[in-house]
């Protein structure tokens, strides 16, 4: 993975590096064509950061199981919430990543790397973004939180 290049991004007290040969959605997924059609997904750091510790996942579909964007596959439980887990990709549901049953810590510490959640054959989320769309999705995600929030950078 260090071979690969990055957008650094910081925003306020949050900050990360962007893999530039990755695709984003606007629900804080990335992907990434693996194989022709087949796509791998994970969540972005923005959202294993929203998600906090996770300790449980649980797949509702089964490899094999056709599956569409915006559909629930499956749950997170983490020490800050319970989350579901939805669909990236239209197409046919390839399984979740195994190497997530003996640790599921990888989310955190390689998210874009070993810590992917699931592979999907078909098309990705017309709504999926480059890492630029991406960075101006954030830019307004973090500005309107720290709205609320009554906080300024």
């Amino acid at each position: 993975m260090d071979s690969q290049q990055y957008f650094r991004y910081k925003r306020s007290r949050f900050s990360t590096r962007l893999p530039l040969n990755r695709l984003y959605t606007p629900s804080h997924y990335w992907l990434l064509e693996c194989e022709p059609g087949v796509w791998r997904v994970g969540f972005t750091r923005f959202a294993t950061r929203m998600l906090g510790d996770l300790v449980e996942l649980n797949w509702e579909v089964r490899p094999g199981d056709p599956v569409s964007v915006g559909q629930a596959i499956g749950a997170v439980e983490g020490f800050k919430a319970i989350s579901e887990i939805y669909c990236a990709v239209e197409g046919e549901f390839l399984g979740g990543n195994p190497a997530l049953d003996e640790d599921i810590t990888l989310t955190d510490t390689d998210g874009y790397g070993e810590g992917w959640l699931y592979q999907v054959r078909g098309t990705p989320d017309p709504s999926r973004l480059d890492v630029e769309g991406y960075v101006a999705l954030l830019d307004l995600t973090i500005e309107r939180m720290l709205a609320q929030s009554g906080e300024s950078e």
